[in-house]
């Protein structure tokens, strides 16, 4: 009995019908034409086959690494600083460098992205992760060296691959109803658009009154929120008129605008004596525009340092905190990106599920590697796969360009954050279409799905959404005589994450 092996059908090419009269062997492969490197790219990428173009995937890289570029600049203003006094040290008064935290935010990005569309041929980028830099800088360290918070990250990052190789993330991810999938891809759409708000300016924390209000005394009062606004209405009538490259040329098109604006008004960038000024990035050219890279940072890593320093119970509940972020951050992630691909099953899973998994477990131990903080992939990639992305073509052309901004920091910090705002806004209205594929009228799915979705807004972080949503699905599932249709699965995330929700009460009770 002969059994036939059909895994590589999707990249094989059609067999010519006039097979009789080829060559002979040893002489077809010399004299035969090669085939054009756009067909390369085609049939490797799977271009037409998901309904896309080169083109498509081109822009789409480049949309995601506009969108994403600003990690580039951010992330060395948490980890490191220009001095030890502007930034944040370690228990033995240890500071990262930010020029060199910058350059292997960069290094570290590109490498990633480009093996994550190679293997997983998913438009997704990845970076390092805001979520887990941040409880590095502001947390770990007030307990551990740089170097050894860096090697937590490494066990976190091996520990996800673990779970990638074995399938136990994969089998994770199918346990999960496609309800509370859909919902999760809807409170990444609320919650990126509402980063866009707040980074913009257009939504702001208040003292005293409501948690939030609109721009400074529920008016906009400076300029860049309002080219913020100019960017988003432009950006929106060229996606509603479904012109192709609307994001990508709105994007430039803001930028441009509010690179004019700058040179006019001087506005300067935001501080307390200038409430008003550009967030993070200035619209301008100024200075030397190609710098060497300083890759000091790599391989300045302590894997086991920190559980002789604060012991290991200690330095296990930092690792079961790093993992469960990580973890369940990027599972939600590439649950809302992939559906808004049009690449996702009926049942939310995608193609390259498994290997998905693994580079991006691997982008946390590259990431704590290089001391940029684990690597993992980002939201923003919607931006892109909004633009027409489908395949990892686009994150091998977000990849390079990645690599070239360890060259170009100057060029990469000319878009403003209230430009990119304005693109996730966008994005994130595309990505609420999936509400849709929720039952409302079934109050079992609804509270879960709902709780879900603005979880992940109010609180700043998609893991707390995903949480939230398996414990209440769980719990009401059962108490609506639905116990047998739950997946065991779902009961063992849901007790993690009733211990990762009580971590801080555990750690005092432990003592640790």
């Amino acid at each position: 009995m002969t059994i036939l092996d059909h895994s590589h059908e999707e990249h094989s090419a059609p067999k010519p019908a006039h097979t009789a009269t080829t060559a002979p062997r040893g002489t077809q492969g010399a004299n035969a034409p090669k085939p054009p490197v756009s067909n390369l790219l085609d049939r490797f990428f799977q271009i037409t086959q998901r309904g896309s173009t080169l083109a498509r995937e081109f822009r789409g890289g480049l949309v995601t690494f506009f969108t994403m570029a600003y990690i580039v600049i951010l992330n060395p203003l948490i980890l490191g600083g220009f001095t030890a006094d502007n930034a944040p040290t370690d228990v033995a008064g240890g500071w990262l460098s930010a020029a060199q935290v910058g350059a292997v935010t960069g290094l570290t990005a590109g490498v990633m992205t480009i093996l994550f569309g190679l293997v997983a041929n998913l438009p997704f980028g990845l970076a390092a992760g805001l979520g887990i830099n941040s409880f590095l800088a502001v947390s770990v360290i007030q307990e551990v060296t740089w170097a050894e918070a860096m090697g937590l990250v490494v066990i976190n990052g091996i520990l996800i691959v673990l779970f990638g190789i074995t399938g136990a993330r994969t089998a994770i991810f199918r346990a999960v109803p496609k309800e509370l999938k859909a919902a999760i891809t809807v409170g990444i759409g609320l919650f990126i658009a509402f980063i866009g708000f707040v980074d913009s300016g257009f939504v702001r924390s208040t003292a005293g009154g409501p948690p939030v209000q609109l721009g400074d005394g529920g008016s906009i009062t400076s300029i860049p929120t309002l080219v913020f606004v100019v960017g988003l209405l432009a950006m929106g009538i060229l996606v509603a008129r479904k012109v192709q490259g609307g994001l990508l040329i709105g994007i430039v098109a803001t930028t441009v605008l509010a690179a004019v604006v700058e040179a006019f008004l001087k506005i300067g960038p935001a501080s307390a004596t200038n409430p008003g000024g550009w967030h993070l990035n200035t619209p301008v050219l100024s200075g030397q525009l190609v710098s060497a890279p300083d890759l000091g940072l790599v391989g300045e890593f302590d894997m086991f340092g920190a559980f002789g320093r604060i012991g290991g119970l200690a330095a296990t509940m930092l690792v079961f905190t790093l993992v469960f972020t990580n973890f369940f951050d990027a599972m939600g992630t590439m649950t809302g990106l992939a559906k808004s691909a049009g690449v996702a099953h009926k049942d939310g899973t995608f193609p390259r599920l498994k290997s998905a998994f693994i580079v991006e477990g691997i982008g946390a131990v590259a990431g704590g590697a290089t001391s940029g903080s684990s690597n993992t992939v980002y939201i923003d990639s919607a931006a892109g796969i909004g633009e027409g992305a489908r395949t990892g073509l686009a994150s091998v052309v977000t990849g390079v360009l990645f690599l070239g901004s360890m060259f170009l920091t100057p060029l990469t910090s000319v878009v403003p954050l209230e430009v990119a705002a304005a693109a996730l806004v966008v994005v994130g209205a595309m990505m609420m279409a999936q509400i849709r594929e929720i039952k409302f009228s079934k109050f079992s799915v609804a509270l879960p799905a709902f709780l879900t979705i603005v979880t992940m807004p109010l609180t700043y972080s998609i893991a707390n959404g995903i949480g939230v949503g398996f414990v209440s699905w769980a719990i009401i599932g059962a108490a609506s005589g639905k116990a047998k249709k739950i997946h065991p699965l779902m009961w063992v995330v849901s007790a993690g994450f009733l211990v990762y929700f009580a971590r801080g009460p555990i750690n005092l009770l432990l003592g640790a």
